[in-house]
């Protein structure tokens, strides 16, 4: 059945391509959680009347995420590539794909986690500081419980995002499925190889949609 609908799918290769997508979605989703916040946390605590309140590191830092934010990731790609060398020595592979993937999505979920942190109530932030609770103390006390379900929402469209970013990833040889329908579907007029891969694209943000909004509901304690 599968063979008459897809006759020109590679099966293997169409399931190595699976898993390379999914490989570069959930590193770079991992590593652009944990930078994201710690970015979104400085961000927070620089701001305003807040407890490092500080205009230059809080102007430094959000300048360095809106221009990050900014440039597309298909010229990020290519301006990383000298770092990548550096990094990994060499441009190719779903592993040299990663820090653009991570430096092109954590300051995008910074934003998200310095706006979900300016809806928690100042009252329970000040409350904790009246009674003696230190700066790590209220970051994981008070900050991260109260907004967790806007930190989960927004990693998972950040990570919705990411499986977009490692189709482009394909100009450098990172292989997955985006890679994988514009070579052998696009180029060469397969198009059940293009639908395959299109498919499987689908699959993979679904259930990443679903598994952060299951996670958010349940978090959620409104």
């Amino acid at each position: 059945m599968m063979e008459t609908l897809f006759p020109n799918v590679k099966w293997d290769i169409m399931w190595q391509a699976t898993y390379d997508t999914i490989y570069m979605t959930v590193v770079s989703t991992a590593v652009t959680f944990v930078l994201g916040l710690l970015i979104g946390i400085l961000l927070f605590l620089t701001s305003p009347n807040q407890i490092w309140a500080n205009k230059i590191v809080h102007f430094l830092t959000g300048s360095l995420v809106n221009i990050f934010r900014s440039i597309p990731f298909i010229i990020l790609i290519i301006l990383l590539i000298p770092f990548t060398k550096f990094l990994l020595g060499t441009i190719r592979g779903v592993n040299a794909a990663l820090p653009a993937l991570i430096v092109g999505s954590a300051p995008f979920y910074a934003r998200l986690v310095l706006i979900a942190f300016r809806e928690v109530d100042k009252g329970v932030i000040e409350a904790a500081r009246s009674m003696g609770a230190n700066t790590f103390t209220i970051i994981w006390k008070v900050l991260i419980p109260e907004s967790k379900p806007a930190l989960i929402s927004g990693i998972t469209v950040t990570a919705v995002a990411l499986v977009g970013y490692t189709a482009m990833a394909g100009i450098i040889g990172a292989g997955g499925l985006g890679n994988l329908a514009f070579l052998e579907g696009f180029q060469r007029s397969r198009e059940d190889v293009t639908l395959m891969a299109t498919i499987l694209i689908l699959i993979i943000v679904f259930v990443i949609q679903w598994i952060g909004d299951t996670i958010t509901a349940k978090t959620d304690k409104r």
